[in-house]
């Protein structure tokens, strides 16, 4: 259970980083594919740039951590079935929330985090307040499922997995 203390600091937190202004790095122009990009060197370019999948990073953290598959899927909060998809299909990419109570579960910490997110194709923002929620318990090292659910009610956010209890 989260006390008072941490519920304040969170939602410091919270608004100290909602007033984040972004610029664009970059405009894109529509328009197609250059003719003057070799298909040769789209695949070296994509063969050279590829990180590990989702499915290569999670189960290298699992192994880190000494964990065994069902550790992690039950401190989760995920389904057997659920999880199992990610061991069978190496296509199979979950939904952003379910990534993040993997990296709960794994006590991954905020690049850690940010790594497994990535792999799937997420990243937690600093001008969501969801996201804001979750870096703070990551900075914070709160991985209790019921403890990031807490602080996202707080803030009457929907949970991360399951239900507040």
């Amino acid at each position: 259970m989260l006390d008072k203390k941490v519920l304040l600091e969170l939602q410091e937190y919270v608004e100290s980083h909602s007033n984040v202004v972004f610029s664009p790095i970059c405009n894109y122009v529509g328009g197609t594919l250059s003719e003057s990009i070799h298909h040769n060197e789209l695949e070296d370019f994509i063969k050279n740039t590829r990180q590990p999948t989702f499915r290569q990073v999670l189960f290298s953290f699992i192994d880190k951590k000494g964990a065994s598959d069902s550790d992690i899927y039950k401190r989760a909060g995920i389904d057997r079935r659920h999880f199992s998809k990610t061991r069978s299909n190496p296509d199979y990419r979950p939904g952003k929330n379910s990534v993040i109570a993997l990296t709960m579960a794994l006590e991954l910490n905020k690049k850690e985090g940010d790594k497994l997110l990535s792999a799937a194709g997420y990243s937690l923002s600093e001008s969501d307040t969801f996201d804001l929620v979750i870096q703070f318990c990551l900075a914070k090292k709160i991985y209790n499922i019921h403890d990031v659910n807490q602080a996202l009610d707080y803030f009457s956010l929907k949970p991360l997995i399951g239900v507040l209890e």
